[in-house]
């Protein structure tokens, strides 16, 4: 089976956090606006996801990852249960890009 995800878009929110363990992550939000072609008719395409960026590979991009930047992320799709019990998917990078 495959799970692997290209998604580009533009931050809405960011932070930063250690682990328990000592691992670095960034939690950013991307927001993608597009539009597709579906069954011949144009359709607006709207997400919003929560991206996990993970260990010390993301450091050297990790400040630049602000609101208002655009990314390009690729990544793998996991299910993360919240505090309130509400499960989502959150996307778990394996390469980030900034556009420019």
């Amino acid at each position: 089976m495959n799970n692997h995800l290209t998604l580009s878009g533009t931050i809405t929110r960011s932070r930063r956090f250690d682990s328990p363990s000592g691992i670095a992550h960034v939690v950013i939000t991307v927001e993608h606006k597009s539009q597709r072609q579906e069954v011949e008719m144009l359709r607006n395409v709207y997400c919003l996801i929560q991206v996990v960026l993970s260990g010390p590979r993301f450091n050297s991009v990790a400040n630049k990852l602000q609101a208002g930047v655009q990314v390009d992320v690729e990544g793998f799709l996991s299910l993360q249960q919240g505090r309130n019990g509400q499960n989502r998917l959150v996307l778990h990078a394996e390469n980030v890009e900034l556009k420019t």
